[in-house]
């Protein structure tokens, strides 16, 4: 189980504000070893309560609140990431276990069990929590992701776009998942995290470019999609 503690900040952009943030980020930070010349794409399954718990307490703001899911950064994928966030204040959690594809593909299906023959003691805390709670699949939220480090403070921005979801499938695997888009295509996410405080050069950066804070998280902007338009 890997774990980091961190700050979290999201703002809203447009993609031509990202795309100049990116020209600048690339002559100071060093890029993710997986970016390539288009960043990479993540693919997450969101699980929640039968009542939708985890997304209300986030629409709602609750203090100290959580987020489970399965991540893939590609179809072929023999692994998936099972991750839980927990919002702690200013602060958030993130726990993280590599699981098997067969074992990430019966979560998919609502079958956890797979869970208890894991050693470590977080698949055994995910699975009493999703069992007590009746957590289910609710939705698949796909993306393109460019993501810059800076070693001090273990500082992480990360300029999201191209954001997709659906509701209809929950194959995760699905190399042909059909998505459709939650936010409009000239617009994207920029994310920055840190550990204790943000570097002055970094923040100076940052604030040369045209943002407003987003409070909303990825797996927000689809479910309200979802039940406002009823995908």
């Amino acid at each position: 189980m890997n774990e980091v503690f961190r700050q979290e900040k999201k703002y809203f952009m447009t993609i031509s504000d990202l795309l100049r943030l990116a020209g600048r980020l690339d002559q100071v930070l060093l890029q993710d070893e997986h970016n390539g010349s288009q960043g990479y794409r993540i693919r997450s399954l969101y699980f929640d309560t039968l009542e939708e718990g985890d997304f209300w307490e986030k629409i709602e703001g609750v203090s100290l609140r959580r987020k489970l899911r399965l991540r893939i950064y590609d179809p072929g994928d023999p692994f998936a990431m099972l991750e839980m966030k927990q919002k702690q204040g200013d602060y958030q959690r993130k726990r993280s276990l590599r699981l098997t594809r067969q074992d990430a593909e019966a979560m998919c299906r609502g079958d956890y069990a797979c869970l208890l023959t894991y050693r470590d003691p977080f698949a055994a805390e995910c699975y009493g929590l999703m069992c007590r709670r009746c957590y289910r699949p609710k939705t698949i939220v796909e993306y393109q992701r460019k993501a810059y480090i800076a070693k001090e403070n273990r500082i992480r921005v990360t300029l999201d776009h191209q954001i997709r979801a659906t509701e209809t499938s929950f194959a995760l695997f699905d190399p042909a998942l059909n998505t459709v888009p939650v936010l409009d295509p000239f617009h994207g996410i920029l994310e920055v995290k840190y550990n204790g405080f943000l570097l002055t050069y970094i923040k100076q950066l940052l604030g040369q470019a045209d943002r407003s804070a987003l409070s909303a998280s990825k797996y927000c902007l689809a479910r309200s999609a979802s039940l406002h338009f009823g995908l």
